[in-house]
C-alpha cells in the first residue's frame, strides 16, 4: 500500500467538539472523530453540526479522519444579500 492511498467516506457532522474537532456519523453508521483539513482552515470554511462532509481516513486507523470537503446545502441561502453589496443600495 502506498502512502497516498486513503479511504474517502461521506457523512454528517453529528457534534462540534472542542479543539476544532468534530464527531461525524458516516453513511455506513460508524461514528468517527475528524478534524478540518488545512485548506479548509486556510480558506475559513466553517463547519457546523448537520453539515454533509467528505472525510479522508487512513486504512490503519478507522476511528479518526480529516474533513476535506463540506457539501453545499441546496436549501441554504447563497449569501449574496441585497443588490449593491453591504451598503444597501447604489451610490449617488
Amino acid at each position: 500500500m502506498a502512502k497516498e492511498e486513503v479511504l474517502e467516506f461521506e457523512g454528517i457532522v453529528d457534534e462540534v467538539l472542542p479543539d476544532a474537532r468534530f464527531r461525524v456519523k458516516l453513511d455506513s453508521g460508524h461514528l468517527i472523530i475528524a478534524y478540518t483539513a488545512g485548506k479548509m482552515k486556510k480558506n475559513r470554511i466553517k463547519t457546523l453540526a448537520g453539515d454533509r462532509v467528505t472525510v479522508e481516513m487512513t486504512p490503519y486507523d478507522l476511528d479518526k479522519g480529516r474533513i476535506t470537503f463540506r457539501h453545499k446545502d441546496s436549501n441554504a441561502p447563497t449569501g449574496m444579500g441585497r443588490p449593491g453589496g453591504f451598503r444597501g443600495g447604489q451610490r449617488r
